[in-house]
């Protein structure tokens, strides 16, 4: 049995810090790795996007877009996953669908916001679905095939201009 004034880390394990600016001898004498002179030779340096007074690139760059911090993210999902997912016996077509059937089955990995089911593919078998949102391609395959399409969303609706 080893005494324990005996154990030491395995060899390799344990390496001693770089002690910089210690004479030319130790390979980080002098500058100490930071190049010569000048602000970021020094301490305390925060110059990130600073162009000596001049505007920014980042600044110059005229802006684009909108980014709705509001906007639902909705998982999609297409028809013709809706049929392979039946084929493949893990949706029944019998009974109800919803976002956590689907996760459940594995046709979407999560559920996120809501479920949007689009009209990509064919649609054979009659379903009862209930999504989040669906576009109009997708309702009408649905229904074409006898099922029927819930939709969650609130409806939104415009205002007529006549009035």
């Amino acid at each position: 049995m080893t005494k324990l004034n005996e154990h030491s880390p395995a060899p390799g394990a344990k390496n001693n810090r770089m002690r910089d600016a210690r004479g030319p001898g130790s390979g980080k004498g002098k500058t100490a790795g930071r190049g010569v002179k000048g602000q970021k030779a020094r301490s305390g340096v925060a110059i990130a996007g600073f162009e000596g007074g001049q505007m920014p690139l980042h600044m110059r760059m005229p802006k684009r877009g909108f980014n709705n911090p509001f906007a639902k993210e909705l998982a999609e999902v297409h028809l013709r996953r809706l049929e392979q997912a039946i084929a493949a016996g893990k949706l029944d077509a019998t009974k109800p669908i919803d976002g956590k059937v689907l996760v459940a089955a594995g046709v979407v990995r999560r559920e996120k916001d809501g479920v949007r089911l689009l009209g990509k593919g064919e649609l054979t078998t009659k379903i009862d679905i209930t999504v989040y949102s669906t576009s109009t391609a997708a309702k009408a395959a649905v229904e074409k095939a006898g099922g029927k399409v819930t939709t969650t969303a609130p409806v939104v609706v415009v205002a007529d201009a006549a009035e």
